[in-house]
């Protein structure tokens, strides 16, 4: 017996629900009569027998009530147009790039398909599309779907596609949809394939060696997925005030501006790295000999770091420098010791000896070494410890 309140599964000597089987979700709905209301959120099946899952809102039921089955019929609409989907898309994947194109796997719910194939590569641009149109042709052509009962011998003389290593029985039900496609298949499919209205991929990609995955929608989340389209180039078109003829060249343009002000600010910061440099040469500390640098540089970027230590090599002869610079929580610090010096002192070292402090770690070269750290607190401590860790090491 279950309560009101209390989780279970229904078990009916008859029912209207479709139990999750060959991709396809289970039904969701209700299960009423009078008080009781039993709200079924998935329907499993096993060993022929239908389990309905779910939650009794109100009442009581117990084994040998009467009750009345009503399936989610928008959900199941919603399902029936991707499930008949899929099986067009299996044929055009076929037509377009090949008959070595074999199911995989495949995930059909009221949201989406998803279907898993054998394909060597990924696919380009122009597939998708032709993809798209022969799916969009066929439910354009609004052809009746037809499903009949044979004995799997009949079924093999009929071409009609089958999952290899799947297991059927004697009798098999083999569904056509639209002109071309023939599958066995026991889901629940649209009437004809113009009630599907509107098929529209939206992801393709790799899920193993040999395999793609393709995600689409139909009826009205395509058409929702074209209005959201058409309003995200409607802002596009006003972000960067052009009309739609337009917006190709206009973004094009501004590429071809951003690389210019992007060279123009390189060439700015190969101009400042260079002052900089001046100005921190005069910094520096001799140790045993040799320069010791340790400095922080505010706004610089990861190429300025290097750039800069490469010309205080050059500025001051035999030397050991370590810049950074942060942003946020984040720290960058890039080491430079000039060549003649790596038997004594090695870059990496040297940069982990900072970033270490820094909660961070890193490697290079023997004369030139990057690291990261987290804690951009500790770094004025950790650039002040430079100078010792330069002397302990020439000591030893």
């Amino acid at each position: 017996m279950l309560q009101a309140g209390e989780q279970g599964l229904v078990v009916l000597d008859q029912t209207p629900f479709y139990a999750e089987s060959g991709g396809q979700v289970g039904d969701t709905g209700e299960l009423i009569n009078g008080e009781k209301r039993f709200i079924v959120a998935d329907t499993q099946k096993q060993n022929d027998v239908f389990m309905h899952i779910g939650e009794l809102e109100s009442g009581e039921l117990r084994v040998g009530d009467k009750i009345y089955a009503h399936v989610n019929e928008q959900r199941r609409q919603a399902i029936k147009l991707n499930h008949s989907a899929t099986h067009l898309m299996h044929q055009a994947l076929r037509t377009v790039l090949g008959e070595h194109v074999q199911q995989k796997g495949s995930l059909v719910d009221e949201e989406k398909l998803r279907f898993d194939f054998s394909h060597f590569q990924p696919l380009t641009a122009r597939e998708l599309r032709q993809i798209e149109d022969l799916v969009n042709d066929e439910i354009r052509m609004n052809l009746e779907t037809r499903a009949e009962l044979m004995s799997i011998e009949d079924a093999r003389e009929t071409g009609a596609m089958m999952l290899f290593g799947e297991k059927y029985g004697d009798t098999v039900r083999v569904l056509t949809i639209g002109s071309d496609s023939v599958e066995l298949c026991g889901g629940t499919h649209v009437e004809r394939a113009g009630d599907i209205g509107l098929f529209k991929i939206v992801m393709e990609t790799g899920v193993a060696a040999g395999v793609r995955r393709i995600e689409a929608v139909t009826g009205e989340a395509a058409l929702a997925r074209f209005y959201q389209d058409e309003a995200k180039l409607d802002q596009l078109a006003q972000l960067v005030k052009a009309g739609r003829d337009d917006l190709v060249q206009k973004v094009e343009h501004l590429q071809q501006n951003q690389r210019k002000l992007e060279k123009e600010l390189e060439q700015l910061k190969a101009k400042m790295a260079s002052q900089a440099g001046g100005d921190l040469a005069a910094q520096a500390v001799e140790v045993h000999g040799l320069k010791v640098l340790a400095a922080s540089l505010d706004g610089a970027d990861i190429k300025t770091l290097r750039d800069t230590v490469d010309q205080l090599k050059n500025k001051l002869g035999q030397a050991a420098i370590v810049l950074a610079t942060t942003q946020g929580d984040k720290v960058s610090i890039i080491a430079g010791v000039t060549k003649q010096e790596t038997s004594k002192i090695r870059a990496g070292d040297l940069v982990n000896a900072v970033a270490q402090q820094c909660g961070g770690k890193g490697g290079g070269r023997p004369d030139m070494a990057q690291a990261g750290g987290n804690q951009p607190d500790k770094l004025p401590a950790a650039l002040q410890s430079v100078a010792e860790w330069v002397e302990n090491q020439l000591s030893a």
